[in-house]
């Protein structure tokens, strides 16, 4: 093939990428909509869709009464119930498995509680795919799975999805993400929870229009996603922005799984809050969270005074944070998203006196979208990033590994 005919493939596969992942994000487009976001002619328009829509990928149909004279031009929607992916979230003391289909849609979903035990790889392996096997059989038959992905509240290597480091669980050099796939008998991608929440928000959340933003996502500790310019900031090995580990309190503060002291996640996260609420022992978890932000509603004092113990400590890192990077918006996640309302005086109060004012002036402090299905959310989105990327091959591969599976069970069956 010539380098000029290599080139206008290349277009080829980038345009019917890009127009899938508008259809995948935005939902129901019509063609003439697709041509002005994407600065093409309307042939080239129809030329993309017939080819997606032929593989199954999306359909066509006429729009609503428009209203207006002349043709209408076509509307063009994905087909969640002829490809879907799966998507895992596992949380310190949950985990939680979902069929997700092109344009987002969460069709199914199961959930289990993780005890809070050590390093439990083998066990947190065989409940999601037993949950995944679960999901695949409840698919509408010729639906393709095109993709995996998972969130873990750790620091994931990308490239194989070995948990480097697990805290809270003691994970270190855990090799999640293959041991999984093996399992599934499909590839598997994992990222970091925070990094996949801040991409989910930025997508399909509070954060979408903005290329400058910072999510915060609390569990029983802290994670952060940056967002730098439409990308995320991930550092040299992936292992970037651990910003539950920026030092807030360095003098006298309290203990951090790190071996460091005065963390923000420590002064934050989940045992923070509830002991300073004087109920350490009695709440764990989101639901003892809950229970303190409840309390402090309902104005018992206690609870009251480590939301603005916990608040403070929140807006210094904010301030940090803004000062760092001048976001255009921060959003709070997680448990988190349960502080933040409560705190809310304190954490604007740091940002006042302590970010400087040019910083400052126009970012948006506000709470995640997307709720507790933020993680599994970027999770799912992490699973359908290579099929936008190359939707005709990735499918094709796919239903390849469908097909290859499904000769081995008849053979198994004949034995």
């Amino acid at each position: 093939m010539s380098k000029a005919g290599r080139s206008q493939e290349e277009i080829r596969r980038r345009n019917l990428g890009d127009l899938l992942r508008h259809v995948h994000l935005s939902g129901a487009l019509s063609r003439s909509e697709l041509a002005d976001r994407m600065g093409l002619n309307r042939s080239t328009i129809m030329a993309l869709t017939a080819e997606l829509s032929a593989a199954g990928l999306v359909g066509e149909e006429l729009p609503g009464d428009t209203g207006r004279a002349g043709r209408p031009s076509l509307v063009v929607r994905p087909e969640r119930d002829r490809a879907h992916v799966l998507a895992f979230d596992v949380r310190v003391d949950r985990l939680v498995a979902a069929r997700v289909g092109l344009g987002g849609e969460i069709l199914d979903r199961r959930e289990a509680v993780r005890p809070r035990a050590g390093a439990d790889l083998e066990d947190v392996v065989g409940v999601l795919a037993g949950f995944g096997r679960e999901l695949r059989r409840g698919a509408r038959p010729g639906s393709v799975c095109v993709g995996v992905g998972a969130a873990y509240c750790g620091m994931i290597r990308p490239a194989d999805g070995t948990v480097r480091y697990g805290p809270y669980i003691g994970w270190v050099d855990q090799a999640f993400g293959v041991e999984l796939g093996a399992r599934l008998g499909l590839p598997v991608l994992v990222g970091n929870e925070a990094h996949l929440g801040a991409l989910a928000e930025r997508d399909r959340g509070v954060g979408r229009g903005y290329d400058n933003l910072i999510y915060l996502h609390g569990d029983v500790g802290v994670g952060g996603g940056i967002i730098v310019g439409g990308k995320l900031l991930d550092g040299d090995g992936g292992y970037g922005c651990e910003l539950g580990h920026m030092m807030v309190n360095p003098y006298n503060g309290r203990p951090c799984m790190c071996g460091s002291r005065g963390c923000l996640e420590a002064e934050v996260g989940e045992h923070a809050l509830i002991d300073a609420a004087g109920r350490s022992g009695e709440l764990s978890g989101r639901e003892g969270v809950r229970a303190v932000v409840e309390a402090a509603a309902g104005g018992d004092a206690a609870a009251q005074e480590a939301l603005r113990r916990v608040g403070d400590w929140l807006g210094i890192g904010v301030a940090n944070l803004i000062n760092l990077f001048n976001p255009g918006m921060v959003i709070f996640g997680g448990m988190l998203r349960d502080v933040y309302p409560g705190s809310e005086a304190q954490v604007r109060g740091r940002v006042e006196t302590n970010a400087m004012l040019i910083s400052r002036e126009r970012v948006r402090l506000c709470v995640s979208a997307l709720g507790d299905d933020v993680t599994l959310v970027g999770a799912a989105e992490l699973a359908f990033s290579r099929l936008l990327a190359g939707p005709l091959e990735v499918l094709a591969e796919m239903r390849r590994r469908a097909a290859g599976q499904a000769a081995l069970r008849r053979r198994a069956l004949a034995l």
